[in-house]
């Protein structure tokens, strides 16, 4: 088992920033790659941001140019630094971790709220 634990939500000003953490720990080894998502009222869950164990890195159109996603192997963390808020990118946070084993796990946080001021 994984556990994912969110922090750094908050509610700023657009055109402000914030950079939420994402640490993982319990059985937290061959993680193929880490991410968030996130969820708006009355919206489907969406892609944000992945990192994969390999560097490689994917950005959802909306925020390409504004967020960018990190991660720091030693502490099994990922980090998304969040620029140039808008309103629309209010809505709860989720970190994501697929674990690959014999077969491939899926685990999530708790989320945490990000809210955009106009």
């Amino acid at each position: 088992q994984v556990q994912l634990v969110e922090s750094g939500g908050g509610l700023v000003q657009a055109g402000g920033s914030l950079r939420l953490s994402c640490k993982a720990s319990g059985s937290a080894f061959s993680i193929i790659s880490m991410g968030w998502y996130r969820q708006a009222p009355g919206k489907q869950r969406e892609l944000v941001a992945t990192l994969t164990s390999g560097g490689s890195t994917e950005y959802a159109d909306s925020v390409k140019g504004r967020f960018t996603i990190s991660g720091d192997n030693a502490k099994n963390t990922v980090y998304l630094q969040m620029n140039s808020l808008k309103p629309e990118d209010t809505a709860v946070y989720y970190c994501n971790a697929d674990q690959q084993l014999a077969l491939l796990y899926e685990y999530w946080g708790q989320g945490t709220q990000v809210t955009v001021s106009s």
